[in-house]
C-alpha cells in the first residue's frame, strides 16, 4: 500500500482543525480488518468532530468519518475476505479511531458488516448513521406496539439526514407522517419524502408547554430534543412511543412525569453507536429490504473527496438538506 490521502482532525494551541495529509499504513490505528474506502458521508456529528464546535473527537490526531463502506484488502478475521465489501459505522470510528475521511482504513472486525445483497456500497453511504439510526428507532418503536393504524407519527428535524429517511421509511411502512420544520420552503422536499402535514416550528409556542396537552401522536422520531422533545411527550397519545435520537436543540429536556404516568407514552433511547448484535447486522438486512427508502437517491448527493471541509459549515448553519456522500475511491 502507498501512501494515502487522509483528513486529519488536529488539535492545536487549543483550536481544533482539519487538513488533508498523507499518511501510510503503518500510522493506521489497530485492527484486523483493513479497508480500501469508497464512500463515506457527512453526519452532523462529523461537523461537531472536525469544526470542533462539538466535544466529539477524544483523541487527537485522528481521520474524521464516523461511516465508510469499501472492499476489504486485507483481513486477519476469519468472517471477511479479500475483495468482500463491506460497512463499518458507529463504535470509536472517526471520533477515537480513524475514520472514513481517508483512502484506507483499519479497524476491529467486530465493527465490520457485510454489504447486504441489493445495496451498493454507494447506497451504504447515502444511508450510513444516519439510516442506519432511523431505521433502528423505527425498529425500537415498533417493537413497542407502534403501528401504522393507532395514529399519526410526528418528525423533527425532518430535512435533515436522520430526518429525511425516517420519513421516508415511515411513509413506505404506511405511516400517516407529519414533518416539523422551521423550513418553510421545503414543504415541498417533505412532501416528494412521503409526509402527509408538514408542521411548521414557528407555529409552536415552546414557551408554554403544559404537562399534558391534547393528544396527537401515535409515535414520534426526535432528532432536535429540548423543548421540543418536551412538547412532544405532552401531545403523545395514550400508549405512545418516542424514540429520542438527536439534540440539536438542546440536550436538556424540561418536563414532567405526567405523560409517562397518566398516558404509558414510552421514552425509548436511540443509541446507534455502540449497539451490537443481533440489531447491527439485522437492521441494515432489513435498510436493504423493507425498510430500504424509496426516494434515497432524491435526497443524497455525490460530492468529491476535496469539497469535503467546505461542507461543514453548512451542518452546523443548519443549512444541510438529505444525505451528502463523499466519495473516495468510488465502486
Amino acid at each position: 500500500m502507498d501512501s494515502f490521502k487522509a483528513l486529519l482532525i488536529e488539535e492545536r494551541d487549543g483550536k481544533v482543525g482539519n487538513r488533508f495529509v498523507e499518511m501510510n499504513e503503518s500510522q493506521l490505528d489497530a485492527g484486523n480488518v483493513t479497508i480500501r474506502v469508497a464512500y463515506s458521508s457527512i453526519n452532523y456529528k462529523d461537523a461537531l468532530a472536525a469544526t470542533g464546535a462539538g466535544k466529539i473527537i477524544r483523541r487527537f490526531p485522528c481521520v474524521g468519518g464516523i461511516d465508510l463502506s469499501g472492499v476489504v484488502v486485507a483481513s486477519d478475521d476469519p468472517r471477511f475476505q479479500a475483495g468482500d465489501a463491506v460497512i463499518a459505522t458507529s463504535f470509536d470510528i472517526g471520533v477515537a479511531h480513524h475514520g472514513g475521511y481517508a483512502e484506507y482504513a483499519r479497524v476491529p472486525g467486530d465493527w465490520v458488516v457485510p454489504l447486504p445483497a441489493g445495496l451498493s456500497l454507494y447506497d451504504a453511504m447515502a444511508l450510513g448513521t444516519a439510516g442506519f439510526t432511523a431505521a433502528l428507532g423505527i425498529v425500537r418503536m415498533e417493537e413497542n406496539g407502534l403501528t401504522p393504524a393507532k395514529g399519526p407519527v410526528i418528525v423533527t428535524g425532518s430535512t435533515g439526514g436522520v430526518g429525511s429517511l425516517a420519513i421516508d421509511m415511515l411513509a413506505k411502512r404506511g405511516y400517516h407522517v407529519v414533518a416539523l420544520t422551521g423550513k418553510a420552503e421545503e414543504a415541498d422536499y417533505l412532501k416528494s419524502l412521503g409526509a402527509a402535514e408538514i408542521l411548521l416550528r414557528q407555529e409552536l409556542d415552546l414557551a408554554k408547554i403544559r404537562p399534558l396537552d391534547k393528544a396527537r401522536w401515535a409515535g414520534a422520531v426526535d432528532n432536535v430534543g429540548g423543548d421540543t422533545l418536551a412538547w412532544i411527550a405532552s401531545t403523545m397519545q395514550q400508549g405512545g412511543t418516542i424514540a429520542s435520537i438527536g439534540l440539536a436543540a438542546s440536550h436538556l429536556l424540561n418536563t414532567t412525569v405526567m405523560p409517562f404516568i397518566l398516558r404509558g407514552v414510552s421514552l425509548l433511547g436511540v443509541d446507534s453507536g455502540y449497539i451490537r448484535e443481533p440489531y447491527r447486522h439485522g437492521v441494515w438486512q432489513r435498510l436493504a429490504g423493507d425498510l430500504r427508502p424509496p426516494h434515497l437517491e432524491r435526497m443524497s448527493r455525490k460530492v468529491a473527496f476535496d469539497a469535503l471541509p467546505v461542507l461543514f459549515d453548512e451542518y452546523l448553519a443548519g443549512k444541510a438538506k438529505g444525505r451528502v456522500v463523499v466519495e473516495l475511491a468510488g465502486g
